[in-house]
């Protein structure tokens, strides 16, 4: 066993995020391991674009109030406490909701070799996002 050192949070980059977007990397495991946690802290009205994950992926909301939305669902509110699992190759998205910021923890694992871990697409707009 070993402790390891913290890494400085880092700005999510405005390519895969809408408005502020701050993560913390937990682990990246490295072969033979292959999970990746992360916490990330979204401030009110930001959100992750349309994304996907080859193994799937797991939340836990650690605060605040978020929103979440699969391709083709319902956008849902999610709170302290709300697991969410998206399965490997659902696009989705995730965020703060327009009044609140929003913690989670991001769980999933790294793809197969040659296999990208996520696979970014289009920004949510702020239609599918509930503003006008």
């Amino acid at each position: 066993m070993h402790l390891l050192p913290s890494t400085p949070s880092t700005k999510g980059p405005a390519e895969m995020f809408t408005g502020d977007v701050w993560f913390d990397v937990i682990i990246r495991g490295e072969e033979p391991s292959r999970v990746r946690v992360n916490t990330v802290r979204f401030a009110p009205g930001a959100r992750t674009a349309w994304h996907r994950h080859a193994q799937g992926q797991t939340l836990h909301v650690t605060d605040g109030v978020g929103l979440i939305q699969a391709r083709g669902g319902e956008v849902t509110t999610i709170r302290p406490g709300d697991v969410i699992y998206t399965p490997p190759g659902e696009w989705h998205w995730h965020g703060g909701s327009p009044d609140n910021f929003m913690v989670h923890t991001a769980i999933w694992e790294a793809g197969e070799p040659d296999v990208p871990e996520s696979e970014w697409g289009e920004h949510v707009t702020d239609a599918e996002y509930g503003v006008s």
